[in-house]
């Protein structure tokens, strides 16, 4: 079976595309999934029950994010602990918002350390895993970062990911549209943001991908973060190029601002993006009908119809109040990850945090998840902290996120 590494070695994508404690049986307090705090309401005796933070932004641009990791992670704790927990101990969960800050998220994993963190779900972007991961590593403390996908994310050995990295993410996107018999003889067009690392990384694995395997690129445009809302002259220049592919390697927010002046201009493209453009159908004020027939590599589906994502689906429905986006699904199989490494390993929740994460780091390279929401296969992970495993790609049909034929 062909997957992903550190270095992408492949593309078979006939199909591709947080909260309150709880512990002890506390049940979540969905009130205000949004913008709620996790908040420790019982103090345990220290090593009968394992503590597990996460950090993300649940505030600000970027909160639909952390918002679902956050619920996405308290549906598996809350599932783990109905079923006996992990070795028989409880878990205990705390979550901190970062408001996609660097420096926040560093008083985050200061707050949740003092709290007695033990593993870390986290952080949910890159910038902030980063930072995090400095922290972590003094302190040798496992993380598990569900969707920060910038290279050095992982740069200790302490931390891994469940998401793909942006040079794999673009390296994928090209191999997917070569794949393809309506998409590999288009002509592509890009638009990247220059000034953020998530994007430059994905559009430098594309285009070095899209040269070997021959894909048309007729013109490559950058905006940077103080020129995000006018793109009319990238647009202009796509158009002219008779582009009739348009990839964005960028979030969803810029995504609905060019899928709007598109729509004003009167072009149409075939518009192709990555895990960033999940979202893009809960922004306000979009027509989300320009999105139609958008198309995006993520490693989750909501639609798929088997049992674990069915039931997955149903259970955020009912807490958050909306259909989970692919960051909830990363952070929902890190915990599982977790569980089965712990009990793999025979961690239990007295031994130090340096011996768990000791004991992580060995036993997440030899499990392997088979039944997980985040690849139509199997998950596991190399030393150097990347996943293996297959995308999906999903297009935008009737207001959903529709697996690719």
């Amino acid at each position: 079976m062909k997957k992903f590494g550190k270095v992408v070695s492949m593309l078979t994508a006939s199909a591709m595309l947080m909260g309150t404690l709880a512990g002890c049986g506390n049940s979540a307090d969905t009130s205000s999934t949004e913008t709620a705090e996790t908040e420790t309401t019982e103090a345990s005796a220290e090593g009968t029950t394992f503590k597990i933070g996460g950090i993300g932004p649940t505030t600000g641009a970027a909160a639909i994010y952390g918002s679902d990791v956050r619920d996405a992670i308290q549906i598996a704790v809350d599932e783990i602990n109905e079923a006996g927990g992990i070795n028989g101990y409880q878990i205990e969960y705390k979550f901190e918002d970062d408001e996609h800050n660097a420096e926040k998220s560093v008083n985050a994993y200061n707050t949740l350390k003092d709290w007695g963190m033990q593993m870390l779900v986290g952080c949910v972007t890159s910038a902030p895993s980063i930072a995090v991961s400095e922290k972590t590593h003094e302190d040798n403390m496992f993380m598990l970062t569900p969707s920060g996908t910038a290279v050095n994310c992982v740069q200790y050995d302490n931390a891994f990911r469940v998401c793909f990295s942006d040079p794999n993410q673009g390296a994928a996107s090209a191999e997917y549209i070569a794949s393809d018999e309506t998409l590999k003889s288009a002509n592509i067009a890009i638009i990247y943001d220059s000034s953020i690392e998530y994007s430059t990384g994905i559009h430098d694995s594309f285009t070095s991908k899209a040269t070997e395997l021959g894909l048309n690129i007729v013109t490559d445009q950058a905006f940077t973060a103080d020129s995000n809302t006018d793109f009319t002259v990238q647009l202009q220049s796509a158009k002219d190029a008779g582009a009739d592919l348009v990839f964005l390697p960028i979030y969803y927010q810029e995504a609905s601002l060019i899928l709007t002046q598109a729509n004003t201009m009167g072009y149409a493209p075939t518009f192709f993006g990555c895990d960033g453009m999940d979202g893009i159908l809960e922004v306000e004020n979009f027509d989300t009908s320009l999105a139609e027939g958008l198309m995006l590599l993520t490693p989750f589906s909501a639609t798929a119809t088997d049992d674990l994502t069915v039931n997955f689906v149903t259970k955020f429905q009912e807490l958050a109040g909306h259909v989970p986006n692919q960051f909830g699904a990363d952070a929902y199989d890190a915990v599982y990850a977790i569980k089965a490494v712990c009990e793999a390993q025979n961690i239990t929740p007295d031994m130090s945090v340096s011996d768990i994460c000791e004991a992580m780091k060995t036993g997440m390279t030899e499990i392997e998840l088979d039944n997980v929401l985040t690849s139509p296969s199997t998950l596991s992970w190399e030393a150097s902290g990347e996943p293996n495993k297959e995308p999906r790609a999903v297009v935008i049909t009737n207001g959903e996120y529709v697996l690719a034929e």
